[in-house]
């Protein structure tokens, strides 16, 4: 099963070697139009600017400690002390998800840009150098997409420890080859137009023309790439955690719904509660991608 950022990125990356794209100066424009037309996107945009003030203002929103126990109020279901209900340790579930936000929006977003920065960089050199450095990025980057991503986190995960840390380098490694093979088409794509040309002929160097000239022109797509591989990182974190790979340490919903499947049926609240909120992230994140996409892709609009 392909995530919406896999078929994006296949799909991109095939299209652009073949076909000439030129800078959009409308793309905000575009944009704004979008939201207004788009009430997906727009749905999307305004329940991940709640999520994100969810978590910045965690302390405003509930009196309670995320890591407080309190054994005389193991498994209560929903109430109005506690909307969640309490887990097996007493801990209210409704203050353990708003912090979860924290940690799943910083795991969403920190490893996303990491392999965003990196994937560009690479694509980068691959596409303008050519030859070896094309050859030996390209071929790495096919060992990466060739692993199943989930267990390629798993084993660094394994090897370097449960962290948060680590949790970034596990999810920037298995996503920067997606982002690499899509700049690297359009950089092959852009490199031989004529503003290059003229820049090439007036003694600018390489390094300047690829990030001067042809960088910018790939700006659009990699801020739809990016906003579709944060849901991804929040996925891949929240199946570690549940495989029993993540950070014990930390309140995330991942972490939240492997710690309830043991009382699934007796305590479903447990499970429910950050899985939903998982579910409603997501969804809002793609939602917003896929209206980004439609705003800025330039095939989309043919």
């Amino acid at each position: 099963m392909f995530t919406s950022k896999d078929k994006y990125t296949r799909a991109l990356s095939d299209q652009i070697i073949n076909a000439e794209i030129q800078p959009d100066d409308g793309v905000l424009a575009s944009i704004r139009n979008m939201f207004r037309t788009n009430r997906a996107a727009l749905l999307g945009l305004i329940l991940i600017l709640l999520i994100v003030l969810m978590a910045l203002a965690a302390p405003l929103i509930t009196r309670y400690d995320p890591n407080e126990m309190d054994l005389a109020s193991m498994n209560e279901p929903p109430s109005a002390q506690h909307w969640f209900g309490t887990d097996d340790l007493g801990q209210d579930v409704f203050t353990r998800v708003v912090y979860g936000a924290r940690i799943s929006l910083m795991i969403g977003f920190v490893p996303s840009l990491i392999s965003l920065i990196l994937g560009t960089a690479l694509g980068l050199m691959a596409g303008y150098m050519g030859r070896r450095v094309d050859a030996v990025i390209m071929r790495l980057a096919d060992v990466v997409l060739a692993f199943p991503s989930l267990l390629l986190a798993m084993v660094i995960m394994y090897t370097l420890g449960s962290s948060i840390l680590n949790m970034f380098i596990a999810l920037s490694i298995i996503n920067w080859a997606g982002t690499a093979r899509v700049v690297r088409a359009q950089t092959l794509s852009l490199k031989e137009k004529e503003f290059v040309e003229a820049a090439r002929s007036m003694g600018v160097s390489r390094w300047r023309i690829a990030f001067r000239h042809i960088l910018p022109n790939c700006l659009p797509n990699l801020i739809v790439l990016f906003t579709l591989d944060i849901p991804g990182a929040i996925m891949w974190e929240s199946s570690m955690s549940f495989l029993g790979v993540g950070d014990p340490n930390t309140a995330s919903w991942g972490l939240m719904v492997s710690q309830g499947k043991g009382y699934a049926y007796m305590c479903p609240w447990l499970i429910l509660a950050p899985g939903i909120a998982i579910l409603v992230t997501v969804m809002a994140f793609n939602f917003l991608g896929d209206g980004l996409r439609d705003a800025i892709d330039p095939y989309m609009k043919t």
